[in-house]
């Protein structure tokens, strides 16, 4: 069939009432992320202990590597993050074949809701969950559904009651952000086994890196064991933060659909170098895990009374909850004074809450020190 030439001048007509582009439904209900604060007051030197990132900086084997590709900066990466696979497959001791790897993890789990939701669908997540979960939900034109919390704590039994007809995937960071707390191996293989098999679930183990609890499993035994279940990764939290690397292991048949719909560069060159070199740096991550459970410890220790509580963290990072709300403002504030930048968390429905990355010894002595003015006890 040969389509009509109309001349250029003819208007276009219109099928709608619309006088400008209309975003599909639900986009606008979407409450957009919004990332911890990075200011200071003038001339008050900036601590960040807001965005969970590397207090130890990067790999320098990473940093190696990063350098080692300037020259070549006007060339395409490759697009399959080849040699980044690869060196996830050596460590890990996985399939390479069955890693996607993307622009950080928020880029594979938008993936994820893009190929496996759509209208009229659900997804699962726990109340305090990661707030991503549900932008890329709503961004697929799907609904969440949010299982209410045991202390601060994921609980399987809400999870699956929240279950319908409707459930397609199952979102479940493990350690979570921003709570800390986790589900040991055990539960979390429960909630698989009470899952359909037409359900993907999602392990996001962004944080596994830093977990010391000994019956913790990042998740590569489930995937293994499975076809619905994905195991969700970042190097933001190991030191390359700016370069936005996340990956992702599961079955051949999800790695395949979300391929399908992956951008063919979506991992810049310079950060499949530096995350292959990190991923290699087995010393460096354990450096970066030996600092932060020692000051991750502490700080619990520091913080903790009755006037601040600190649910016991298997993050690099801890959640300091207040007496109520005006209270953890009063305390953002008096931090960011000295320019401590902590994270507030009303956008996670817990206004009476600050959530504060583990650093090095200085500002997390200069922390306590500063809240001790609203109870918490100190520590040597």
């Amino acid at each position: 069939m040969v389509r009509p030439v109309f001349d250029r001048y003819e208007p276009i007509l219109m099928s709608s009432s619309a006088t400008r582009p209309v975003p599909q439904k639900g986009i606008l209900e979407i409450a957009p992320y919004v990332p911890g604060r990075s200011d200071a007051p003038q001339g008050v030197a900036l601590v960040k202990l807001s965005a969970n990132e590397s207090p130890l900086g990067a790999s320098p084997k990473a940093i190696v590597a990063h350098k080692a590709v300037a020259n070549t900066l006007h060339l395409y990466p490759e697009g399959s993050s080849r040699l980044l696979r690869e060196a996830l497959g050596e460590v890990h001791g996985i399939d390479a074949s069955r890693i996607v790897c993307g622009f950080g993890s928020d880029d594979i789990l938008h993936l994820l809701a893009q190929v496996y939701l759509g209208p009229g669908d659900e997804a699962v997540m726990s109340q305090f969950g990661f707030n991503v979960y549900p932008i890329i939900t709503r961004g697929a034109s799907a609904e969440i559904v949010m299982a209410p919390e045991t202390d601060y704590r994921a609980d399987v039994g809400s999870i699956l009651a929240t279950i319908t007809p409707r459930t397609k995937v199952v979102f479940l960071a493990n350690p979570n952000n921003p709570t800390g707390t986790y589900l040991p191996k055990s539960e979390v293989e429960r909630l698989h086994r009470a899952l359909r098999p037409d359900i993907l679930f999602v392990l996001d183990s962004a944080y596994a890196e830093y977990v010391t609890a000994e019956d913790y499993s990042v998740g590569i035994d489930l995937v293994n064991a499975s076809q619905n279940v994905v195991m969700v990764r970042t190097f933001s939290k190991m030191g390359i933060a700016g370069e936005r690397v996340g990956w992702m292991y599961g079955p051949e048949h999800i790695v395949d659909a979300v391929n399908r719909i992956r951008g063919p560069f979506n991992v810049t060159l310079s950060g499949q170098a530096a995350a292959a070199a990190a991923a290699r740096d087995l010393d460096f991550t354990s450096e970066l895990r030996a600092h932060n459970a020692k000051w991750r410890g502490w700080l619990t220790n520091a913080l903790g009374s009755n006037a601040i509580r600190v649910p016991p963290s298997q993050g690099n990072f801890v959640l300091a909850l207040f007496e109520d709300a005006a209270t953890a403002k009063a305390a953002f504030s008096a931090l960011r004074d000295e320019g401590l930048l902590v994270r507030e968390m009303h956008g996670y429905g817990i206004p009476h809450g600050l959530r504060i990355s583990i650093g090095l010894e200085e500002p997390m002595r200069r922390v306590v020190a500063i809240l001790k003015a609203f109870g918490a006890p100190g520590a040597e």
